[in-house]
């Protein structure tokens, strides 16, 4: 009996949703995976599609950011507009990059993701301060609660948004690997708040990318929706049980997760794994 494919991208992406849920931004860079090896799609087909789910997801985090005054708007418009324009870009060379490449790529970037989240949380397990940093480019003004905005403080956001808007458009990922740590390091904002505006930035920058795919004629809505439709369910289902799980013991879980689907798709990119694709 021949397996219903809408269902598997529903069950996928519920796992998206769970991972997010539990994680707080990890499932959109596990995403991707889940198409090419669970349904067999090329990056080119499946990165679009993943970043459907990671947008709508990132939506509904940055709406209940906002309404409890978390978001730093004015910052998160800034990157994600930039991120928009860059977007398009990233999918203009995943049109003419081959597969392997761009598998490759992204293996890499889930071990580089990995390892940055096994460090932090192997930091936390024991105890250890965050090291110290230097002044940073763009700071709270306490008397009006709102960052100052200067020429240093403006480059940094919109090369934050330039990176991460090429890199949502080449490899489907919503960027929050780069704006989060990017965030902590050019400003002084609280975590939560920079998770925040994270997500509403990756709500912008999905957008950029899903249009371009979308004008390209590259997305293949009949997996898209259900796929999306499920991270989005069981990221609703699982935020009382994220509040419950977070900690660095489940970050150190989610680098390993990372750490062994980076292999799967270096060895994807290299032919030592065949698939047949769609």
């Amino acid at each position: 009996m021949s397996s219903d494919p809408a269902l598997i991208a529903a069950l996928l992406g519920a796992i998206v949703g769970l991972v997010l849920a539990l994680s707080g931004a990890g499932g959109g860079i596990i995403a991707v995976p889940l198409l090419v090896f669970g349904l067999h799609l090329e990056m080119v087909a499946a990165a679009p599609i993943g970043l459907i789910a990671v947008g709508l997801a990132a939506l509904v985090g940055a709406v209940l950011g906002l309404r409890e005054g978390i978001v730093r708007y004015r910052a998160a418009a800034l990157i994600g507009t930039v991120g928009m324009l860059a977007a398009p870009l990233g999918v203009w060379l995943a049109q003419r990059i081959p597969n392997p490449p761009l598998l490759f790529a992204f293996g890499l970037l889930l071990a580089l993701t990995g390892w940055r989240s096994w460090r932090r949380a192997a930091r936390d397990v024991r105890g250890e301060a965050p090291a110290p940093t230097v002044r940073h480019a763009c700071e709270i003004n306490p008397a009006e609660g709102r960052l100052r905005w200067t020429a240093p403080c403006a480059r940094a956001l919109a090369a934050t948004g330039a990176t991460s808007g090429l890199l949502s458009g080449l490899l489907g990922v919503g960027g929050g690997f780069v704006i989060v740590p990017a965030l902590g390091r050019h400003t002084d904002l609280d975590h939560r708040s920079v998770l925040a505006t994270s997500l509403a930035v990756i709500a912008l920058v999905s957008v950029g990318g899903v249009g371009a795919a979308a004008s390209h004629g590259h997305i293949a809505l009949a997996t898209a929706a259900p796929f999306a439709g499920g991270a989005l369910a069981a990221l609703l289902a699982g935020r009382q049980i994220g509040r419950r799980l977070q900690g660095p013991r489940l970050q150190q879980v989610f680098a390993l997760v990372c750490g062994a689907v980076s292999l799967l798709m270096l060895a994807r990119a290299t032919g030592l794994i065949t698939l047949g694709v769609q």
